[in-house]
């Protein structure tokens, strides 16, 4: 295992905190790829298993591996990489990111429109980092927690703010947004929710992705490492004041957004139980 340097680990374990208990990998086949939950196995077990037909989903003596220091210098080295399951146990998150993705048909770039979430979130007083991603066709934009907070409410905190932004709406399907991560607001009791791949693997690194960037720029930060170490992660006392707020904006069940829409000349739409412009 290549030497890494222990402050290095210790500043992004701080950071990219999910499930410890479990992980995932990202395979390759054939042209396919996805990612799996890394499991630890006796493989000469399994090679008996594989050879009377059986698979690595019905081997019944397998466990999750741990997410150690171990194979994040694997994942930050490019041996591998490593896929983090967001939502904990208790239905709580340690960040929230939005993702977006080139779509051809958007009006705006992804880039566009991560500028614009940005500059949304710095309006609610939420500091938010732009991650270019591994294909380098789409940004993920990362908001670090001093703690862990419940997914529903952080989930409600975002989507209301990707709407104050008008990059979501009702009337207008064709935005580079695609989902947010963790993207559920509990555990369904099937599976361990999505999963959203570490930046800095090194392969990506290499061709400029995978890394945090400008977003006025769009260059990637010369010391990265001295980027992270001064993130500002929001405090959960933050959060509540402003989940409360738009709690208490609903009346009689129904969601008022009000606000003007960046760049549409100053049109103001209120959604209440009628549609005002």
């Amino acid at each position: 295992m290549p030497v890494f340097p222990d402050e290095q680990v210790r500043i992004f374990k701080t950071l990219f905190k999910g499930r410890e208990d479990v992980f995932a990998v990202r395979w390759e086949k054939v042209g396919k790829s996805g990612y799996m939950p890394a499991y630890d196995l006796n493989w000469d077990e399994f090679s008996k298993h594989k050879a009377s037909g059986g698979t690595l989903k019905d081997f019944p003596y397998k466990q999750f591996s741990k997410l150690t220091d171990q194979r994040i210098i694997s994942h930050l080295t490019g041996r591998e990489v490593i896929g983090l399951y967001t939502l904990l146990a208790d239905n709580s998150s340690w960040f929230i990111v939005a993702d977006f993705d080139e779509v051809l048909t958007s009006k705006k770039s992804w880039v566009e429109e991560c500028r614009i979430f940005i500059e949304a979130c710095n309006q609610f007083k939420l500091p938010a980092y732009l991650e270019r991603s591994r294909s380098g066709k789409g940004g993920h934009v990362w908001i670090f927690f001093d703690a862990n907070y419940p997914a529903y409410r952080s989930r409600k905190i975002i989507l209301h703010i990707l709407e104050f932004a008008g990059i979501i709406s009702p009337f207008d399907k064709n935005s580079n947004y695609d989902r947010l991560f963790p993207n559920q607001d509990y555990h369904s009791g099937k599976g361990m929710g999505n999963l959203i791949s570490l930046p800095l693997q090194k392969k990506a690194y290499e061709n400029n992705n995978s890394c945090f960037i400008d977003p006025v720029s769009m260059t990637s930060f010369n010391d990265q490492w001295s980027f992270l170490q001064n993130i500002q992660r929001v405090p959960v006392e933050r959060l509540d004041v402003i989940f409360n707020t738009i709690a208490n904006s609903t009346t009689n069940g129904k969601q008022i957004s009000e606000n003007t829409i960046p760049g549409q000349n100053g049109i103001q739409v209120i959604l209440n139980n009628q549609i005002l412009i």
